[in-house]
């Protein structure tokens, strides 16, 4: 590539971008591999991302999209803590504070280390790990119950976690030490720390390839092309402003509902965010913290107008954000902002709401279930006895489309990990899977009907189990769209040894459980699109064949009758040629 051909050349863009891309995925592969605890090892709730030396965004590994918010925070910390003059090589930085070092919440721990080449850095390699618990009040350091950060574990700001290529072993040990899994803490933050040495190397060989003033030609040509796209992708839209709104079952504290409210505005090739009429600060951990704010704001934005725009600072000169102070999208310290994942989700559903009318009827969506319900056991290990702090964030049902159903059991918006497998989990832990299925009917009805939410019911296998959760949809479903039906709420049970179940709020702190007694979380379902009696009887069929609808059912008897008699009749010519017809 040379300065003649670099120039805003699309293709030569495209390829650029998706070769930083390559270092920050197998950055993401080193991470996952290495790591030790199930959350980031199994679960991958983790990310990467490459930064020049004044802290622009490169490249994001597509991981979790609410992490970008504590992967630029934590790079702006390690400038502001050193002058990118006065690193040394092998220098690394280690934060997760939402107000001293822009984190998202605690238990984010981020790892920044500056790249050299010749003698100064030019790039910033950076990653992140969800740890499964950094101390504070609960396993697991988040209770929506939590009315300070100071309930919600070790506040690190930008410190050394590396100097001139040795670790400072007294830094690990004081984050370790505050967490009720100190060998896990230890083992994957040095992980993290060997993450982005990969990074080093990934970022050498480009270098090498290349050459660093074209390397840091093109990475200008790239941000610039993106902001130019971007831009571009705005002034295509109507002018106008139209506003998103949508709730929180409560802030932390059951019996206040918290109002969320968004403005877009679009004149030309600007585009403002405005969230002047979201409320005041909540009083539990259901705070958003700038930088989580932020970075909800640009999936939005990308998933919405420009799904294949390259993740780089580019697309953030378009976008002008605007946020209210002591609000619950820029909180006050010390407000607690553990929970911060489900209020982002709420806030994505809101800026969906707020774009909708600006966009093509064809790209209709209702809602899905637009939460991050998690829950966390804690106790002795089979194994040794030491500690555990077992997470899990939980899918739900997606919203339907002009042509589809909503998708089945999947995470929404902001996060994108995985599940914990029933082996891996029973096998680390003192807990046994009782049910993992999905939630029958759980859907919103429609021509197209949402997706199914999930059942999750895990035991204890011995006393003194502790639990905790967070979750929301409790109160209200996930909304249909053009006549669609409202997807089914979430519901918690405490499923006792003597047979009693006792239906829990959405987030229960500190249940201690006894052998044999479970916690059953369902997740809420997907709103419906369209009239539920244009729905075709063959779909039908198939959601009854498969168990997914009840027999009476929220699309009509007439309806469903017809329903169930196409299911006989495709079992009978199933019994007949021993083919199935579909159903």
């Amino acid at each position: 590539m040379n300065e003649a051909t670099a120039l805003h050349d699309p293709i030569l863009m495209e390829v650029f971008s998706n070769r930083l891309l390559s270092v920050t995925e197998e950055m993401g592969h080193t991470l996952v591999r290495s790591s030790f605890s199930t959350n980031i090892k199994e679960r991958k709730d983790c990310s990467v991302a490459l930064f020049d030396a004044e802290g622009r965004l490169a490249a994001q590994a597509a991981h979790v999209p609410l992490h970008l918010g504590s992967l630029m925070g934590g790079v702006q910390a390690a400038l502001a803590l050193v002058p990118v003059e006065d690193m040394v090589e092998g220098d690394a930085f280690v934060c997760n504070d939402p107000y001293a070092a822009g984190g998202t919440h605690t238990p984010d721990i981020s790892v920044v280390t500056p790249l050299f080449h010749d003698g100064r850095v030019c790039f910033f390699a950076a990653n992140i790990g969800h740890h499964a618990d950094v101390g504070g009040s609960v396993p697991g350091s988040i209770s929506g119950q939590s009315r300070t950060i100071y309930e919600e574990g070790l506040r690190i700001p930008a410190v050394h976690i590396a100097r001139a290529g040795a670790l400072e072993h007294d830094v690990i040990d004081l984050i370790a030490l505050n967490s009720r899994d100190a060998v896990e803490r230890r083992l994957d933050l040095q992980v993290q720390v060997a993450t982005n040495e990969r990074g080093r190397e990934l970022v050498a060989d480009l270098i090498h390839e290349m050459g660093l003033p074209a390397v840091e030609r093109a990475l200008d040509d790239l941000l610039a092309y993106t902001h130019r796209r971007l831009a571009r992708r705005v002034a295509a839209l109507p002018d106008g402003r139209h506003l998103g709104e949508a709730s929180l079952d409560d802030d932390g504290f059951v019996g206040r509902a918290v109002p969320i409210a968004v403005e877009v505005e679009v004149s030309g090739e600007d585009l403002t965010v405005d969230f002047t009429r979201t409320g005041a600060q909540a009083r539990g951990a259901m705070n958003v913290a700038p930088s989580a704010t932020h970075a909800t704001v640009y999936y939005c934005v990308k998933a919405l107008l420009d799904p294949d725009l390259a993740p780089n600072s580019g697309m953030f000169r378009a976008i002008r954000v605007v946020l209210p102070p002591a609000s619950l999208v820029n909180p006050d310290a010390p407000a607690a902002c553990g929970a911060r994942s489900i209020t982002c989700n709420k806030i994505a559903r809101a800026l969906f709401r707020a774009f909708a009318p600006l966009l093509p009827a064809e790209r209709a969506m209702s809602a899905g279930h637009d939460i991050v319900p998690a829950i966390v056991y804690s106790g002795p290990r089979p194994a040794d006895g030491e500690p555990f702090v077992y997470l899990e964030t939980v899918g739900g049902g997606g919203g339907a489309t002009l042509d589809a159903d909503g998708m089945e059991a999947v995470q929404m918006h902001m996060t994108n990990t995985s599940n914990l497998p029933a082996e891996a989990l029973e096998h680390e832990y003192c807990l046994r899977v009782v049910e993992y299925a999905l939630v029958e009917d759980s859907g919103g009805a429609g021509t197209r009907r949402g997706g199914l939410g999930i059942a999750r019911e895990i035991a204890a296998t011995r006393d003194g189990i502790v639990f905790s959760a967070r979750s929301d949809g409790h109160e209200t479903g996930a909304p249909g769209l053009d006549g669609g039906g409202e997807g089914a709420r979430a519901r918690m049970l405490y499923r006792r040894r003597n047979g009693a179940e006792e239906e829990l709020s959405s987030k229960p702190s500190r249940i201690v459980l006894s052998a044999g007694e479970s916690i059953r979380m369902e997740t809420p379902g997907g709103g419906g699109l369209g009239d539920p009696g244009a729905r075709p009887a063959a779909a039908l069929a198939r959601d009854l064949a498969d168990g997914k609808l009840h027999e009476t059912n929220a699309y009509g008897e007439v309806l469903a009758s017809r329903a169930r008699d196409l299911i006989k009749r495709a079992r009978l010519a199933q019994d007949e040629d021993g083919q199935s017809d579909g159903f």
